[in-house]
């Protein structure tokens, strides 16, 4: 992809899985009266991310209705039950060019929150253009997870990645340059499992 001009954040929120562990579809679980990945994607509008585009697969229906009244830009990827990559670069794909950058967002990471995703927005655009890192981590006691920023200049490398993960290839490759925010280790809980979701009160 050609180099775009400095511009916006977009946020990519990857909504396809099968949730085969959970034995259902674990984003339309509820949490506070809303579901899972209505929760993200609210988070992802309300820190100023945009656009914000939703890649849905599995039940794509079921959670196009559950997004009703964001308006996000939803998109489908039709390969869902290939790797988490596929989902990753349909996404990708969706962003107009005046697009800067992208933040990941996952949402079965319940604990993540529309100031986190902002937090790692901002220090993605703190610096002037020329000077702003390719890519902002989270990490959590030592272990890096989303939400990551990656600038548009590694959606190519991005594009070529092919596997699971939110681009782990990459941040590897750009771990020198990149800037970290630490957050507590609770907030890399997800929910994978009937337990897991039991443990986090759902």
């Amino acid at each position: 992809m050609a180099a775009a001009e400095p511009g916006r954040v977009a946020g990519v929120v990857l909504a396809a899985g099968a949730s085969k562990r959970m034995g259902r579809n674990k984003l339309l679980l509820e949490l506070d009266g809303q579901s899972l990945v209505r929760r993200a994607t609210g988070n992802a509008v309300r820190a100023g991310l945009s656009p914000v585009v939703v890649v849905v697969g599995f039940e794509g229906e079921r959670v196009r209705r559950e997004l009703r009244g964001l308006s996000p830009m939803i998109v489908r990827n039709p390969d869902f039950d290939g790797p988490s990559s596929r989902s990753f670069h349909v996404g990708l794909g969706a962003l107009p060019p005046d697009v800067e950058g992208a933040v990941v967002v996952l949402p079965d990471m319940v604990r993540v929150s529309s100031e986190t995703l902002r937090a790692v927005k901002d220090l993605g655009t703190a610096a002037p253009p020329a000077r702003r890192p390719p890519l902002v981590v989270s990490r959590y006691g030592g272990v890096s997870a989303p939400p990551i920023l990656f600038r548009r200049s590694l959606f190519d490398e991005l594009l070529a990645w092919d596997g699971e993960g939110c681009g782990k290839p990459v941040v590897r490759a750009h771990a020198s340059e990149a800037v970290y925010v630490d957050w507590p280790p609770e907030l890399l809980d997800d929910v994978d499992t009937r337990e897991d979701w039991k443990r986090l009160g759902g």
